[in-house]
């Protein structure tokens, strides 16, 4: 059964977080030029300025622009009402935010799983909280777009938090693809693979130095294969567009998910490939940083957020 088209986006009020840079930005820009009235909110006020007025010389509408840590349900419900009492329901809600941090059992602290969850689940959670209902209740049907990852997919090396949000993010999304349809709102899962976008540089290997060899390569070897921030942002409008659901951005990560489905030992034994992989690049330094367990900090995390 096909998914709920959302045919134009033209006059269509579309919400979108992580707008300061990377897909945030490059989906902003592609779905102003498709003539949709944007609001936009991103942790960084100076990049989510930059994004708005790129948006404006290009003649593109932006009618709200604020700053805000999506991991608050506290500053999410605060500017839902604002913009819902400005101009009433949105159309589109675009979850694109996020952040990153890989790692072993041996070397994650609390505070790191603490902050990728509240960042990458829950922020995308207090969004659809505070937009969803209003958009189902003005009963002109609408679209919600949740940006997981390969992550949300296949069990990547070291990516045990970040799994932990994107597989979440997908099972939310999952049940709403359902829920949400007598609404006649779609939603579109997009699951990229490497993307060059600033979380590439911000990505946190915890006990990692980011300036070592190893990181080095591991980064030139991601970015060889990355996608442009404006490929994806491609795929996720023309994904709301055809109503799919579930979008992916990179010819790997498709493969590997066929994999997982209807080849189960290949994607295993890929799986460990990659493990080996990773263990053999990052492995030593990691272990040479490792803190002892008496020194590890347990306490809460700082809140996070920004473009992904």
């Amino acid at each position: 059964m096909g998914g709920l088209r959302l045919n134009s986006l033209s006059g269509r009020r579309v919400f979108l977080t992580g707008a300061a840079g990377g897909i945030g930005r490059a989906t902003a820009e592609r779905a102003a030029a498709e003539g949709a009235v944007l609001l936009l909110t991103d942790r960084d006020a100076e990049g989510l300025a930059a994004t708005a007025a790129a948006v404006r010389e290009r003649g593109g509408t932006v009618a709200f622009t604020g700053a805000a840590d999506i991991s608050s349900y506290e500053e999410v419900r605060a500017m839902a009402e604002e913009i819902h009492g400005a101009g009433g329901p949105v159309d589109v809600v675009m979850n694109i935010a996020g952040i990153s941090t890989w790692g072993t059992v041996q070397t994650l602290e609390h505070r790191h799983w603490r902050k990728v969850v509240e960042v990458d689940l829950m922020g995308p959670v207090h969004v659809i909280e505070s937009f969803l209902p209003a958009m189902t209740e003005a009963r002109r049907g609408g679209h919600l777009v949740n940006v997981s990852s390969a992550a949300g997919l296949l069990g990547l090396p070291w990516h045990a938090p970040y799994s932990a949000a994107k597989f979440g993010l997908r099972g939310i999304s999952e049940v709403l693809r359902f829920d949400l349809r007598r609404h006649r709102i779609g939603v579109t899962l997009v699951c990229p693979g490497a993307v060059a976008t600033p979380l590439a540089e911000t990505v946190e290997i915890v006990g990692v130095d980011r300036d070592s060899a190893a990181m080095r390569r591991l980064r030139a070897r991601f970015l060889a294969r990355a996608a442009a921030p404006e490929e994806v942002a491609a795929a996720i409008i023309d994904g709301v567009r055809r109503g799919r659901y579930l979008v992916h951005t990179s010819r790997g990560v498709r493969l590997l998910h066929g994999l997982q489905r209807y080849a189960p030992p290949l994607y295993v034994l890929a799986m460990r490939i990659a493990s080996a992989a990773v263990e053999r690049l990052l492995g030593p330094e990691a272990r040479r940083a490792s803190p002892p367990e008496g020194d590890r900090n347990h306490g809460p995390a700082h809140r996070h957020g920004g473009p992904r």
